[in-house]
């Protein structure tokens, strides 16, 4: 038996998707090297599970898709940019999230509960912050060319997407990025 890198996600819509492929663009004319996330691959992460046994996928999928059944559906939207492990010293870059954040501040608390009970998850050191990952900065000098740069992007504005159901997605490493395979789909209620 094999393990899965393994997390859980709620996706955007095209329209957030579009707008935040632009935010790269522009953010890329700094002329700072930066390992893009892909379309396709943008998502607001709920909990990285990290390595899984394979044994314990399907008791997870049956937990996440029982948790987001007991959730109101809501509306998420993105707006802003911030970094990792600060503005100054950007290493990760990142659209934030302001209207549903405390319902994904919600449903990770519920999801975390779940995962810690089943044993496949640790809770991490530092509190959960709700983003969608843009890009990570190759070295030093690319964050000192970006830092100065992003206070002009915190009225940036991504719009809205309706988030109906939270995904179990396994994460395989590619030469090219990582490439996600949905394993479930948990509706949300209503």
């Amino acid at each position: 038996m094999g393990r899965t890198r393994t997390f859980i996600a709620v996706e955007i819509d095209d329209e957030v998707r579009d707008r935040a492929v632009a935010l790269q663009t522009d953010l890329s004319k700094t002329g700072a090297e930066v390992k893009w996330v892909e379309p396709d691959s943008m998502h607001v992460t709920l909990l990285f599970l990290g390595e899984v046994d394979d044994r314990e996928l399907h008791s997870v999928c049956r937990a996440v898709t029982g948790v987001a059944a007991k959730v109101p559906a809501f509306a998420l939207a993105v707006a802003g940019v911030g970094a990792f492990p600060t503005p100054r010293r950007p290493k990760v870059l990142w659209a934030g999230v302001t209207e549903g954040a405390e319902e994904l501040r919600v449903l990770h608390g519920k999801l975390e509960e779940r995962m810690l009970d089943l044993g496949c998850y640790r809770t991490e050191e530092r509190g959960y912050t709700p983003h969608l990952t843009l890009g990570r900065v190759k070295g030093a000098a690319d964050g000192e060319a970006l830092a100065p740069e992003l206070p002009k992007w915190m009225a940036w504005s991504g719009g809205r997407t309706a988030v109906t159901e939270v995904t179990v997605f396994s994460s395989e490493l590619e030469r090219d990025g990582p490439v996600y395979t949905v394993l479930a789909r948990g509706p949300l209620r209503g």
